[in-house]
């Protein structure tokens, strides 16, 4: 008896073995096919400027011939098809985590799909771009619930008249003066840091610095350098209102797209080896992830009255503002949050052709009560980034909804807050079932 249980398990340790050795080679072989989609990734990059906004894997990856003089459209999107057909082929043979890798790469390339049709001029509406860009498509909301959002704002604003002009007047109480603007951000992002550190463990070589510019179509950008450090650049082409030194600082760096990249990168790219972490492809379902985790990372970092606070504690007095309104101002500000679809509609008429430009500033100076500086430069945006949009408000509210709904409390919130930019999360996985 002892003989045959002995050869039985043998037999069962041959055989758990060979499964073993089965998962692990097609393990190795996702981790082939994610080099191959680093490589596709930088090799679009050539072609499309906009297209990578931040690599820090092995330079063996990068292209070694230069790139054609006409752009290769089919044999991309073939390379793309090709790629995503091997992943699927595989995929039921891996682990759970190689699961979880090579669905989120898939998703990425069907991004890749349609950024490199848009680049060659082909275009969709603005929801099937964004549904294959970003894996979801915002929400729509009728003219009527704009309405009703600025006549609850029209009964708190003094004065009489024009809302735009009204809420104008009152936001102009609260622009930085140029000579000030970046002890502001200084001492904000500090502030933010601080309260990042209190709940997390960033590596000890992270970093960042601050550059000003001009002749940009955004207000902030972080450009992720990899080895944990970032270049933040905030434009200073409009005026900086108060409330924006706040949302700009924190959204680029703590706990926003410094804080994301860089656990990205430690947690994924460096102690897992996942190289395709170590490529950001700016058109996909990350940015998605990276920008309503920016947004929502400031409700962390200032929650509540937090923002209040620190502003008539610190920034108005470093400014030189009076601090008379400001509780109206941020109250104000709140309800206007709220008004920001708003701006995907412009963005939806602009790609579908069922508003020009000029009835696109119209809208936003009229619904998002942008300033007609404010709103030029929004179309500047869609013009360039097009659908990309949607990130900021859905992306928010999405991340939001799923971090409060797991937890309550505020350190609970920051532990779920952690594991998300930590991980290789899709936008699906943000909506609760």
């Amino acid at each position: 008896m002892f003989k045959v249980n002995y050869f039985m398990l043998v037999i069962a340790m041959i055989f758990m073995n060979s499964c073993t050795r089965k998962i692990d080679s097609k393990d190795s072989e996702l981790n082939a096919l994610a080099e191959r989609y680093v490589q596709l990734g930088l090799n679009i990059g050539q072609y499309d400027p906009d297209f990578v906004d931040a690599y820090y894997g092995p330079d063996s990856l990068k292209p070694k011939i230069d790139k054609l003089d006409v752009f290769p459209k089919d044999s991309l999107l073939s390379s793309v098809a090709l790629l995503k057909a091997k992943l699927s082929a595989i995929s039921a043979q891996l682990s759970d985590t190689g699961k979880m890798r090579a669905r989120w790469i898939s998703r990425q390339l069907t991004a890749f799909d349609r950024r490199i049709r848009i680049f060659s001029g082909e275009f969709e509406s603005f929801d099937v771009e964004s549904k294959d860009l970003y894996g979801v498509s915002a929400p729509v909301y009728s003219e009527a619930h704009y309405v009703a959002l600025l006549d609850s704002l029209n009964k708190i604003l003094p004065g009489n008249g024009h809302i735009q002009i009204r809420f104008q007047k009152l936001a102009n109480q609260f622009i930085i003066p140029k000579d000030k603007i970046d002890t502001l951000f200084q001492i904000t992002i500090a502030e933010a840091r601080r309260q990042t550190m209190s709940h997390y463990k960033l590596p000890l070589n992270e970093s960042f610095s601050i550059e000003y510019v001009n002749n940009k179509p955004w207000s902030g950008y972080n450009w992720y350098k990899g080895h944990f450090k970032s270049i933040i650049q905030i434009n200073t082409d409009t005026q900086i209102f108060l409330d924006r030194t706040i949302d700009v600082g924190s959204h680029e760096s703590y706990p926003g797209h410094h804080v994301y990249n860089l656990l990205l990168e430690k947690n994924l790219y460096r102690d897992k080896g996942w190289v395709e972490i170590s490529l950001y492809p700016l058109f996909s379902p990350q940015s998605f992830i990276a920008e309503g985790s920016a947004n929502y990372g400031v409700e962390l970092a200032f929650p509540g009255l937090n923002k209040l606070k620190f502003s008539m504690e610190y920034l108005l007095p470093l400014a030189g503002l009076d601090t008379t309104n400001l509780d109206l101002y941020f109250k104000a500000v709140a309800i206007r949050s709220q008004l920001n679809y708003a701006r995907n509609e412009a963005g939806r008429g602009l790609i579908n052709k069922t508003m020009d430009e000029k009835q696109a500033l119209a809208w936003m100076m009229n619904y998002c009560l942008y300033n007609e500086e404010t709103a030029l430069k929004s179309i500047s945006f869609i013009k360039k980034y097009r659908s990309y949009i949607i990130n900021y408000n859905y992306g928010m509210d999405l991340l939001k909804n799923y971090v409060e709904s797991k937890a309550e409390d505020e350190k609970k919130r920051w532990e779920v807050f952690g594991n998300l930019l930590s991980n290789p999360v899709l936008p699906e996985d943000l909506l609760i079932k």
